[in-house]
């Protein structure tokens, strides 16, 4: 089981990030998914989030190509973007 202390600081850099589409596109992935991840997962987060945000919200729309480093199930995850819950 991870640390809390790492959920929490992931939790707040993921939903503070400095534009609120960028918040709800990275804060809200991360609340959708990151019970179900492992460590492997936690460090691929760790990275995107020291990632600009205007390259992670390209990535995950496809506007620009993915990092290999980047690659994979977490990614195609983010691409689906069925997971943004916008808070009244």
């Amino acid at each position: 089981m991870p640390d809390q202390t790492r959920i929490n600081r992931l939790k707040f850099r993921a939903w503070h990030r400095g534009t609120r589409e960028a918040d709800y596109m990275i804060g809200g992935f991360f609340d959708r998914y990151h019970t179900d991840w492992g460590e492997t997962e936690l460090k691929w987060f760790e990275d995107l989030l020291e990632e600009d945000d205007v390259d992670v919200m390209a990535w995950a729309l496809q506007s620009q190509p993915t990092p290999p480093h980047f690659v994979g199930d977490l990614m195609v995850a983010m691409q689906k973007l069925d997971y943004v819950e916008i808070p009244r």
